[in-house]
């Protein structure tokens, strides 16, 4: 059976541990530009509507260093862009390729590639979630904290795509999750409950608040995002009204542990979600966090070749 990782809730609590502890050893065996045969024969095509500069770069990167050939797909190169029906480029890919690593606006056309490619899909972001994002997030977790589960984590800003996979994320892991989002921004009621049903078994504590420091309290890790999303320019005067003050700065590290840590998904927007200081402070772990995107990418795509 074809798998697809079109969302964090496509993975058991098991598996998604998994992905992390195999992208820890996926870092060690790919040190110092060693190579793995993990994609041997295989071509993986990156279709991304959407800019990016670590996702693609990592996956690409990963395919090569797995033995894979990676064939980037710009969406504004591809008939797609002139109105052909993604479920017709779709039937061409699965003609073609082995696994599709997509990049879209709307999460309806990563299931349209799965339906009609009938092949592998993985989500490198859509409109809803970031999947792909968690497995390295978690591993630099892992690597700064040595554990995952019974931490607290405090997620300051939108509820976007990236909260709603964090969300599902600390659910399967144990990892208790406050998010402080403004009125109007809060994350989907959907997720929210789709969250505290997979914390049923883990225990995980899923909270939404409005105050950042109600959300940074006792923290052992405080995230980030930016206020203003790839699509959402021409809502940017409102959001920068909206999002005053969901900021992480020495402030509002105050109230997280001592030995917190500061994460952000990047690019970082500085002086507006995140100040300077607090990014390239002593607890910022963005800079291992973007570096692991490569290993989170070649874990995904490991257990996607083994489903295949």
């Amino acid at each position: 059976m074809v798998f697809s990782l079109l969302s964090v809730a496509d993975l058991s609590s098991k598996e998604f541990v998994g992905l992390i502890d195999d992208a820890k050893r996926m870092k060690s065996a790919m040190a110092r530009g060693r190579r793995t045969t993990d994609l041997k024969n295989m071509v993986v095509g990156i279709l991304f509507e959407k800019p990016s500069t670590r996702t693609r770069t990592s996956f690409q990167a990963a395919a090569i260093r797995m033995g894979g050939d990676p064939i980037y797909l710009s969406a504004s190169e591809l008939q797609l862009s002139r109105g052909e029906p993604v479920k017709d480029v779709a039937r061409m890919l699965g003609g073609w390729l082995d696994i599709i690593v997509a990049r879209v606006y709307s999460q309806d056309t990563l299931v349209q590639l799965a339906e009609y490619s009938k092949l592998p899909v993985i989500n490198a972001l859509s409109n809803i979630e970031h999947p792909t994002q968690m497995i390295s997030d978690f591993l630099t977790i892992l690597e700064s904290k040595g554990r995952i589960e019974g931490l607290k984590m405090a997620y300051i800003g939108d509820g976007n795509n990236v909260a709603n996979s964090l969300m599902l994320s600390c659910a399967l892991t144990g990892m208790d999750l406050s998010i402080a989002s403004p009125n109007g921004y809060k994350p989907s009621g959907e997720y929210v409950k789709k969250a505290k049903r997979l914390s049923a078994s883990t225990r995980s504590k899923i909270e939404i608040v409005t105050k950042p420091a109600e959300a940074a309290k006792d923290a052992d890790i405080l995230y980030t995002d930016v206020w203003v999303s790839m699509g959402e320019e021409k809502e940017a005067a409102r959001r920068l009204r909206a999002f005053k003050g969901y900021q992480i700065n020495s402030s509002l590290l105050k109230y997280a542990k001592s030995d917190a840590i500061v994460m952000h998904c990047l690019p970082a927007h500085r002086g507006l979600e995140i100040t300077d200081d607090a990014i390239e402070g002593k607890q910022s772990v963005a800079w291992v966090q973007g570096i692991n995107k490569l290993y989170g990418a070649a874990s995904v795509m490991k257990f996607i070749a083994k489903h295949k």
